[in-house]
């Protein structure tokens, strides 16, 4: 174009030296991540729950198959208590009716036990439905065996499908949950991810929602089929003997208390806990992808020191938690028993001044163990609720964590010249430490603009802004006369090709590695770029070609292969826009020459951004420019720069005339 070699207009304003974003280091010694606020169980609880509304329907067939269930199995202790009113009556007739005359009243019998001065037995026998002489009716002890054989297999059959149907129902709930936080990671800023250890969000996002799922599977069944069946134990025994029921639920109030402080004391625990477990993860994290460089600065002794501490932490909080909600069983068990005892004892009595049957008693005894083992259920599944409840609120602080702005509505225009302008912008990652301010700057369409300074001058952040990474806190820049800020983000980033210092590759082969940014591209078109970018050339010495598969480090290819993979699959998507962060920071000098003339035909006819330490990359670029501390100090073509022999002239002199300067001498 005829304006491509105009230079860019700039205006200086004063600035702020760089103070980056507050970013945990993904060193070997990286920092600890945010301290967690306590546990909110409540409102954490009720959101939880929240998750499983859209199963409704399913969730109503749970409660439903789970009530009839527990009404089968509750009734049950009832009949095997008539059951054995049945054989007791039954015996006690036949060995009544020895030596008596037959057709002997049971009034007679229990007169005649008094005139003897056995009281006691006569009053057993006064309460009871003895026939003198009739011994056990076996049709009809084996009509109630039945009966209560059937209701067993339909209470056992109705428990199965119920925990078929609320599995269903917690998997697709944890299974939205995974899809929200997945969604949500995608709308959050770099300038979230800058503050959080990679480590510890891992851990939130795996560990978290594993635990929660587990905890929901577990408990839920339980919780609903123990509160059901301590509503119809509950019922069953005050119908069989109000007195023994006053006396069982006297234990509820205690086991509550008891609940309460135990639980209240292990709740911040286990909150405690799975912080201590995301920072674990997040140093194991940081170690071994920093393996390397530890055993370079044989800093292995002081990694384990810190593993030792985090794992000492965990230990600690894990140990606390545990023991502490552990203690709830035992506890509950004990008062369990207590209660058990008295019913048996005043149980007995009853028996025996005829004021109750042996079946009854028998019926309300395990009505006794029955309403216990709910509550003990229930106080040792809190531990597990609970860590279920703290794992769900990390995983609600990332869903609650402020999103990127919303996007707008604009477009741009088609087809797209390059004319890029910053108007008076300004940007700090923390606003107490500004770091650009006022500056302005316009790069033509078709033109190269290289961007140099020394380390931290604000070079990397200037394109982080062109492509909208982080929002300006002033000024705006435009794309061909549009805001960027008024076009969605995918539209802007999908007319810009960015290879950046660090390259990335993921876990797949190197054709789709290379076909990443357009994966519609015909496989002559990899090919194509993989020959101008020179990564044909160490294809073909790879087993399998491009079909080689590159793990997620990227092991099996040097970095300077990684690199040229990376600008391959720059070169293949045929951006309007090119940023070029330092990228061939990792290759050869000889490979270096040859990326110099691929580079060349990549940037013609757009608009290009080049981020270069090496000055001898970025001598052919029409305008480079100069930042130091978050501003531009020269802008123009080698020539004018090293004729100007200012910031640029000192550059160039550090890298070519021998060594460096003391930055620090006066």
């Amino acid at each position: 174009m005829s304006d491509a070699k105009q230079p860019p207009k700039v205006t200086d304003a004063p600035e702020r030296p760089k103070h980056g974003p507050q970013v945990r280091g993904h060193g070997p010694m990286g920092g600890m991540g945010v301290q967690e606020k306590a546990i909110n169980f409540g409102p954490s609880l009720r959101r939880l729950l929240g998750t499983l509304r859209p199963e409704r329907p399913r969730i109503i067939a749970v409660m439903v198959l789970t009530s009839i269930a527990v009404v089968a199995n509750v009734v049950q202790p009832k009949i095997l208590g008539s059951m054995t009113d049945l054989l007791f009556t039954g015996l006690l007739g036949a060995m009544i009716g020895r030596g008596v005359p037959a057709g002997t009243s049971l009034e007679a019998v229990v007169a005649g036990l008094r005139a003897r001065g056995q009281d006691t037995f006569a009053d057993m026998l006064q309460g009871m439905s003895v026939v003198p002489g009739v011994g056990v009716d076996w049709d009809a002890v084996g009509r109630v065996g039945l009966l209560a054989l059937a209701l067993a297999v339909a209470g056992g059959l109705l428990m199965w499908a119920s925990g078929w149907l609320l599995n269903d129902v917690v998997n697709k709930s944890v299974y939205r949950m995974r899809e929200q936080v997945q969604a949500k990671l995608d709308r959050l800023p770099l300038s979230y991810f800058d503050r959080q250890p990679r480590g510890e969000l891992l851990s939130r996002v795996t560990n978290d929602i594993d635990n929660i799922a587990q905890s929901l599977q577990q408990t839920l069944s339980q919780l609903l089929t123990n509160l059901l069946t301590l509503i119809g134990v509950l019922v069953m025994m005050f119908w069989v003997s109000p007195v023994l029921a006053l006396i069982a639920i006297v234990a509820v109030p205690i086991s509550m208390v008891a609940a309460m402080v135990i639980g209240k004391r292990a709740q911040g625990r286990f909150a405690a806990m799975w912080k201590s477990t995301g920072d674990l993860n997040a140093q194991i994290e940081e170690a071994y992808t920093g393996h390397a460089l530890v055993k370079v600065f044989n800093r292995s002794a002081e990694v384990e020191q810190a593993f030792a501490h985090d794992n000492e932490k965990l230990y600690t909080a894990a140990f606390g938690a545990q023991f502490i909600s552990g203690l709830m069983m035992p506890v509950m068990f004990f008062i369990g028993n207590l209660s058990y005892v008295a019913v048996a004892v005043v149980g007995g009595l009853r028996v025996a001044t005829g004021q109750m049957s042996l079946g009854d008693v028998q019926a309300f005894i395990q009505y006794s163990r029955m309403f216990t083992q709910p509550i003990t259920q229930v106080a040792s599944m809190a531990n597990l609720l609970q860590s279920g409840v703290a794992s769900a609120e990390r995983v609600f602080q990332v869903l609650d964590a402020d999103e990127q702005s919303p996007e707008a509505s604009g477009s741009l225009p088609t087809p797209l010249e390059g004319r890029v302008r910053f108007e008076d912008v300004a940007f700090s990652y923390t606003p107490d430490k500004p770091l650009i301010e006022g500056l302005s700057f316009e790069a033509y369409p078709g033109s190269t603009v290289a961007i140099v300074g020394p380390t931290g001058a604000g070079k990397t952040t200037l394109v982080n802004l062109l492509m909208r990474f982080y929002e300006l806190d002033a000024g705006r820049i435009t794309l061909d006369g549009v805001d960027i800020a008024s076009v969605p983000r995918s539209e802007l980033r999908s007319k810009t090709g960015m290879v950046l210092q660090d390259t990335w590759l993921f876990g797949g082969t190197i054709r789709e590695n290379i076909a990443y940014g357009r994966p519609d591209a015909t496989e002559e078109e990899i090919v194509a770029a993989a020959t101008a970018t020179y990564v044909d050339r160490f294809v073909h010495t790879l087993p399998d070609g491009y079909d080689t598969v590159i793990d997620e480090e990227g092991s099996n290819v040097s970095a300077g292969e990684k690199q040229l993979i990376t600008i391959a699959r720059a070169f293949l998507a045929d951006p309007s826009l090119l940023i070029l962060d330092e990228a061939t920071s990792s290759v050869d000098t000889r490979t270096e020459l040859l990326l110099q003339r691929a580079m060349a035909a990549l940037r013609s006819d757009r608009t290009s951004f080049v981020i270069a330490h090496r000055l001898s990359t970025i001598r052919d670029a029409n305008v480079i420019l100069v930042m130091e501390e978050g501003r531009i100090v020269e802008q123009g073509n080698h020539e004018e720069l090293v004729a100007a022999r200012g910031a640029y002239f000192r550059l160039y002199q550090s890298q070519f005339s021998g060594a460096a300067e003391d930055p620090d001498a006066a």
